[in-house]
């Protein structure tokens, strides 16, 4: 008898949501967990062309911090408005206290595939610099009835 080999579905996948607290991590290993979650690598039904990780919340992202004792001020954010002269180099000490989400976000974004499914993927990533966030119902205890003993 041939087994057979199943492939996961878009309407097949259970997306589940994750919390993760930044402070005091460093910025790559988190966005490594991060993006890890967001691709579906850990679900028993993976497949790279379907869409099928789950939703991600970091907070305390202004807790992040980078390894090396002079990484803050060699590694920069680089960025250009597309006009002459429109070149913005801010040194990343200054770029995670400025704006961590943003620094976030761009780590995972690095960590993604570069196909169709990244900008899927990273509109399920909420980044909250401090600790309160408008997803605290998804994280909500399960009722009684539903909890198993």
């Amino acid at each position: 008898m041939a087994t057979k080999t199943s492939f996961p579905t878009a309407s097949s996948v259970n997306r589940k949501w994750h919390l993760i607290d930044a402070k005091g991590q460093v910025l790559g290993r988190v966005a490594c967990d991060i993006s890890k979650k967001l691709l579906g690598k850990s679900k028993r039904l993976f497949a790279p062309h379907v869409d099928c990780g789950d939703f991600v919340v970091v907070v305390n992202a202004e807790g992040v911090r980078l390894t090396g004792n002079n990484k803050p001020t060699q590694k920069i954010d680089f960025r250009h408005s597309g006009y002459p002269g429109g070149m913005t180099i801010t040194p990343y000490g200054e770029f995670l206290k400025k704006n961590p989400e943003r620094a976030i976000s761009l780590a995972v974004s690095g960590m993604l595939p570069k196909t169709r499914l990244r900008s899927r993927q990273m509109a399920r990533l909420r980044v909250f610099r401090g600790t309160s966030h408008p997803h605290t119902a998804q994280f909500a205890a399960k009722p009684a009835a539903e909890v198993k003993a």
